[in-house]
């Protein structure tokens, strides 16, 4: 079994301080993919940046305390990769991905978008582009005897059922057509060729929910947004059994916004 846990930490360091690393000592995950890490290598915690136990790859971002993706595997990786080939968002800390016998994971932290914004602009340029590499990536993978899984915040909510308040947020970043015309484009199979796998495992729920925000009582309305996601080839997603939101049980046991999202891989 390969069991990969997928969690946006809203920040490290914060997170170290509430209750993150009392989890990761007690999770299964053989992988762990975070986002927004905010934070160089140095300044982190031992126990949060570089536990033992754990291998440990970090992208910290050029721009400092911004995004910034981490990997941690339990066996040391045969190849890392920060970054997709990209000028513009290579240094950015949005993207790094390992080999680990048979399968390729990734950590992915898409831009979050602003409508009428800058931000918008840059995510669009980034869908366009990583779009492309998922593309190349599947390629390559398979020529290899691969797999891939490329979990993360990927700040798009692709239907209905994958936010609790749609109509109000029909012409927000995180919601738009286009963003999730984007998304239908990574799954269909005749294009980008990917399964949303949690999705695939529970396909006619509300949610699971990922991601609650802090304002208002939004956690503990569930009123949230699945955006957190495992994204992979459909061998591994076929073998997906089991996928599911590792919810806090109370608002003040949380050490982040978003929810890790668990996938257990009969790999």
């Amino acid at each position: 079994m390969l069991t990969v846990t997928s969690a946006n930490v809203n920040g490290l360091r914060a997170a170290a301080k509430k209750g993150f690393v009392e989890w990761l000592a007690a999770t299964s995950a053989d992988v762990l993919c975070l986002q927004e890490v905010r934070a160089e290598p140095h300044q982190l915690p031992e126990p949060a940046g570089a536990p033992e136990g754990w291998h440990v790859v970090h992208a910290p971002a050029a721009a400092k305390g911004r995004a910034g993706v981490s990997l941690y595997s339990r066996r040391e990786p045969d190849r890392v990769q920060v970054g997709f080939g990209s000028s513009e968002f290579d240094t950015a800390g949005r993207y790094v991905e390992a080999d680990l016998p048979g399968v390729t994971v990734a950590s992915l932290y898409l831009p979050s978008g602003e409508v009428g914004t800058d931000r918008q602009d840059e995510k669009t340029r980034f869908m366009t582009e990583f779009l492309a590499h998922l593309k190349e990536l599947r390629v390559r993978a398979a020529a290899d005897g691969r797999e891939v899984v490329v979990c993360g915040d990927w700040n798009i909510a692709h239907q209905r059922a994958d936010l609790k308040n749609w109509r109000s947020n029909q012409k927000n970043s995180g919601f738009l057509p286009e963003e999730r015309a984007w998304l239908t484009q990574v799954f269909d199979p005749a294009d980008g060729g990917y399964v949303d796998v949690v999705r695939s495992l529970h396909p006619e729920v509300e949610g699971p929910y990922t991601w609650w925000s802090y304002r208002g009582r939004a956690f503990d309305n569930d009123s949230g947004w699945r955006i957190d996601l495992h994204v992979s080839t459909p061998g591994l997603a076929a073998r997906a059994v089991k996928g599911f939101v590792e919810r806090a049980a109370t608002h003040d046991e949380r050490w982040s916004d978003h929810a890790p999202v668990t996938v257990v891989y009969d790999h």
